[in-house]
């Protein structure tokens, strides 16, 4: 599906820097943000899921993210408040800090059914240590994060509406990309 192209950029930096180069976020996204001790900042990466309660207030989890196709897609039990609040208000925002930028995606998590996608992303998850199977439209496995609850895990696609990046390194700065809605998996 590749990624979208932002329809506006702004650069949010009050000290001079150029704008960050939407390319180099694609290609910092590109390689990965595995959880794995060691690979990132502060010693990995987490992303952070944040979504809205019904009565508005903010709910944050760390979640197993991936980012495949100029998307970010997470599990989760239906039972558990996250995916929950994702099913009576989709808006949501992933955070992330990686070794370059410090991320904030913003979007619609939407849940996805479509055989074919989640097969790609069972096996993107295995390459980073987690195996699960496909059954009945979700992912099944031995284990999962604590917080994800019980299986089946349903798999949300988060495609971005708007970026922020913070250079936590060479380039420095603060830009801003907002992003026309895409088509939604199925």
């Amino acid at each position: 599906m590749g990624v979208n192209q932002p329809t506006s950029e702004r650069n949010l930096d009050g000290y001079g820097s150029p704008p960050i180069l939407w390319e180099r976020v694609v290609e910092r996204l590109d390689q990965g943000i595995t959880q794995a001790p060691g690979t990132g900042g502060p010693e990995r990466h987490t992303a952070w899921l944040t979504t809205v309660r019904p009565d508005g207030r903010p709910h944050v989890r760390p979640v197993g993210a991936l980012w495949v196709d100029g998307a970010f897609y997470f599990n989760s039990g239906a039972s558990t408040r996250k995916a929950r609040n994702l099913a009576a208000d989709p808006h949501c925002v992933i955070s992330v800090a990686t070794r370059g930028f410090d991320l904030v995606v913003e979007g619609e998590a939407v849940k996805v059914t479509d055989e074919a996608t989640l097969q790609r992303l069972a096996a993107a998850y295995a390459t980073q240590g987690w195996a699960p199977t496909v059954r009945d439209g979700a992912f099944y496995a031995e284990f999962s994060a604590p917080s994800a609850g019980p299986p089946p895990w349903d798999l949300y696609e988060l495609r971005p509406t708007r970026v922020y990046a913070l250079g936590a390194g060479d380039p420095v700065g603060a830009t801003t990309w907002d992003f026309e809605p895409a088509g939604r998996p199925g």
